[in-house]
């Protein structure tokens, strides 16, 4: 009954998008009005980012039964949207009622994976992991098209997406599909891993691979400092200033948070939040050229604030994760080729000879064969000036018909401010990151 009357509202009062190029001379100005409901604001964010626009600024409320956001988003040029296909799919995709409904999966931006595998990966981090999965999945010929691999404070995580070789589609055979996961399970164990590692195959349907990674890391517990050596290299660079204070008059939870501004920032935070299930009520994103203001005003979803200290500091560890996943001080190496059955084994082996670790990695292929792999590396110790004599036996090692690009890639934010500058836009009153307790408000 409750699914019928929200559905009744929501023909009664169906989602309202508004694009405007004129209002900002340096943005499109993006509206959305609807009916509120859990888990909404990260549906809407999530169709921005999974386009590659930029959020430059937001304004978030969703008080009572509407929901009303503004945002602000640029390409990743800098450029305004003018491109009318992108125009008429953010409003299509925006305003239909199938969006809105509730997913079975609970999950939101949703794509189709009846075309291939989808592997879920887990395990302590270490040199050389991702060559190992790669080498393993080619011997049992099975083909990676697509996969996203994080790692953070000692933990991997990966969602790949595999194809068979002979067939080019799902692999089915429950067989296979059982030695599959045995001999990941052994490669993700390790030596002398305490934990066991953890491979899932996902079940036919949906699944969306950067929010599973959020999820996957999550479950993990990547958020606590498990190692004292990530912990010396966090004490080495800035870190993401995060503090949870107590509006009590208010009976909200606010969330102050300053780091270096970076793509899908704003995404990473919503779809922790909602993955913690709390609701931001009230919020507001702004951005400068290199850093990034997040306010929000937020409850858990049965209606109470942050209610201790140790729910306090569990909040932040895990929005400071939220923020450093994704984030990556190392050398970009960006692959260009023909796809081809056991290229990733065979790249990933060139890395691991050349002593280089993997941080991250993004594996993509097109429907015209071609591959696009981007690697986030620093040697075995984890420092990033990476030796150009490495670079070039790399070069050598791919070949001439692979186009290998080399960037650096630091996420490293100049100094913070002191406290006394840090300040609410949202309600103009000046915050400083301060033991929990009451904030007034006048």
């Amino acid at each position: 009954m409750e699914d019928e009357y929200a559905k009744l509202i929501r023909r009664m009062n169906p989602p309202r998008v508004t694009i405007d190029n004129n209002s900002s001379p340096e943005a499109t100005v993006i509206q959305v009005e609807s009916v509120n409901k859990h888990g909404i604001l990260l549906e809407v964010v999530q169709v921005l980012s999974d386009l590659d626009l930029v959020i430059t600024k937001a304004y978030i409320s969703s008080d009572g039964g509407w929901f009303m956001d503004v945002f602000n988003v640029i390409n990743p040029d800098g450029s305004k949207i003018k491109d009318e296909g992108v125009v008429n799919y953010i409003k299509k995709v925006l305003e239909s009622d199938a969006f809105y409904v509730p997913s079975l999966t609970g999950s939101v931006g949703l794509k189709p994976s009846e075309d291939y595998t989808v592997i879920e990966l887990a395990g302590i981090d270490r040199p050389g992991l991702l060559s190992e999965v790669s080498a393993v999945l080619t011997n049992l010929g099975c083909n990676v098209v697509n996969a996203e691999i994080w790692t953070h404070n000692a933990r991997a995580a990966a969602v790949v997406h595999v194809t068979d070789e002979k067939t080019r589609s799902a692999v089915e055979d429950p067989k296979r599909l059982s030695t599959i996961k045995k001999l990941l399970c052994n490669v993700l164990k390790g030596n002398n891993d305490l934990k066991t590692g953890k491979m899932t195959l996902s079940t036919p349907g949906f699944t969306h691979r950067e929010r599973r990674l959020h999820q996957i890391m999550f479950a993990e517990r990547d958020y606590e400092n498990v190692g004292r050596v990530e912990q010396e290299e966090k004490e080495n660079r800035w870190r993401p200033q995060v503090s949870v204070l107590d509006c009590a008059e208010k009976d909200y939870t606010v969330i102050t948070m300053r780091c270096r501004d970076r793509p899908k920032l704003l995404f990473d935070i919503i779809c922790t939040l909602t993955d913690m299930q709390y609701v931001v009520f009230h919020g507001v994103v702004h951005t400068g050229k290199m850093e990034a203001y997040q306010e929000y005003y937020i409850r858990h979803i049965d209606g109470s604030p942050v209610s201790s200290e140790a729910e306090r500091e569990r909040v932040m560890q895990c929005l400071e994760a939220a923020i450093e996943r994704r984030t990556s001080e190392a050398l970009e190496l960006e692959l260009h080729t023909a796809d081809r059955i056991g290229l990733l084994s065979d790249i990933t082996r060139i890395f691991r000879e050349n002593s280089l670790c993997i941080k991250r990695a993004e594996i993509s292929t097109t429907e015209g064969g071609k591959v696009k792999d981007i690697f986030y590396v620093t040697d075995m110790t984890g420092n990033t000036p990476v030796d150009q004599k490495t670079i070039d036996s790399i070069q050598t090692q791919i070949g001439q018909q692979a186009s290998l690009h080399v960037r650096w890639n630091s996420n490293q934010s100049p100094e913070p401010p002191p406290e006394e500058t840090r300040m609410s836009f949202l309600f103009g009153n000046l915050f400083k990151t301060r033991p929990f307790h009451t904030l007034k408000l006048a």
